[in-house]
């Protein structure tokens, strides 16, 4: 139960986080008392590149997946030997998985299918860019 209520406050503090960090790339002082509203809304376009960003993201991993080529194969392998130290990197299917919400196997699943890959790619595209 707490560790529930703790998370709801956690993802709170993320997004003040976030709208912090807008304001300071905006130089916008909080002396100003501008909404968070506002800000959005003048970063909106900033917001739609991301959104498109993503959505050409998610169609070039349908098309890599149905081309069943050396790209499909590099996609699924894993390298032999140590990884290097330090943080891991960004990973393209991560991002992938991020996105939708599922797993990268049910991702290439739902990939072959074109109709339901561009449903997923609608509904995945216009949700939050951030994420």
């Amino acid at each position: 139960m707490y560790r529930s209520i703790g998370f709801g406050l956690r993802i709170k503090y993320m997004v003040s986080v976030n709208m912090d960090m807008y304001r300071r790339m905006m130089r916008i002082s909080w002396t100003e008392h501008r909404t968070n509203n506002s800000i959005l809304e003048e970063l909106e376009p900033a917001r739609r590149f991301l959104a498109e960003v993503k959505r050409r993201k998610l169609e070039y991993f349908s098309h890599v997946v149905r081309a069943n080529n050396l790209c499909t194969h590099v996609l699924h392998g894993i390298v032999a030997g140590k990884r290097r130290q330090g943080r891991p990197r960004r990973r393209w299917t991560g991002d992938i998985k991020q996105w939708t919400g599922i797993s990268v196997a049910e991702c290439v699943q739902l990939a072959k299918d074109r109709s339901a890959w561009r449903a997923l790619v609608s509904v995945s595209a216009t949700s939050d860019p951030q994420s």
